[in-house]
C-alpha cells in the first residue's frame, strides 16, 4: 500500500543489521511475489564519533525501507536516509521493533529525509514520542497480539516459523 508501482529496497543502516534486513527482503518476496531490492550501509563507531563511507545497493527511484532492530537516537536511521535520498531514493520509511527515541532524536522527527517511522508497542518510549512530536510521522503499531500467540506456542511447543511465516 506504501509503494504504490514503485521498485521496493529493503536497507540496512549498518552492517550488523544485513541479515535481518534480508530476511524482510525474502519474507516480502514470498508475499508479494515482487522482485525486492537490497542494500546496506557500513557504519564504524570510535569514541562515539560514527564513520563510514560504504554505500551498496541501488535506491534510485526506489521506495525505501530502512530497517533496524531499535531507534535511540535515531543518528544512524537518518544517516542512513540522507545517504538514500542523495541516491534518489524516492520515499524514504525508517522501520524498527523498539523505538526507544532518546535524546537527539529530536533531529530524526525534523528531518524531510524520512516519509514514516514505523515502530512497534514494545517500549513505552513510543508513545511518550509520538505525545511529545504530535506532528511526526509516526506510527505505532501493537503487538500484543503477536507476543501473547507467540508465548501460546511455546508453552504448547508450536512452531514460531510458522507465526512468523519466515522459515529458517
Amino acid at each position: 500500500k506504501l509503494t504504490g508501482d514503485l521498485p521496493v529496497t529493503i536497507f540496512s543502516p549498518d552492517g550488523g543489521g544485513v541479515k535481518r534486513a534480508q530476511l524482510l527482503k525474502e519474507a516480502l518476496e514470498a508475499e508479494t511475489g515482487r522482485e525486492i531490492g537490497f542494500g546496506f550501509m557500513e557504519k564504524r563507531r570510535s569514541r562515539n564519533l560514527v564513520s563510514g563511507e560504504l554505500f551498496a545497493g541501488d535506491v534510485s527511484g526506489s521506495a525505501v525501507f530502512i530497517v533496524d532492530d531499535m531507534i535511540s537516537t535515531g543518528g544512524t536511521m537518518l544517516r542512513a536516509a540522507l545517504a538514500c535520498r542523495e541516491r534518489g531514493a524516492k520515499t524514504v520509511y525508517a522501520i524498527a521493533a523498539h523505538g526507544l527515541f532518546g535524546k537527539g532524536a529530536d533531529a530524526l522527527f525534523g528531518s524531510q529525509a524520512i516519509d514514516r517511522i514505523i515502530v512497534t508497542d514494545s517500549v513505552d518510549s513510543a508513545a511518550v514520542a509520538n505525545a511529545r512530536y504530535p506532528q511526526a510521522p509516526l506510527d505505532i503499531l501493537p503487538i500484543g497480539r503477536l507476543v501473547g500467540k507467540a508465548i501460546r506456542r511455546l508453552h504448547t511447543q508450536g512452531s514460531i516459523s510458522e507465526l512468523t511465516g519466515i522459515e529458517h
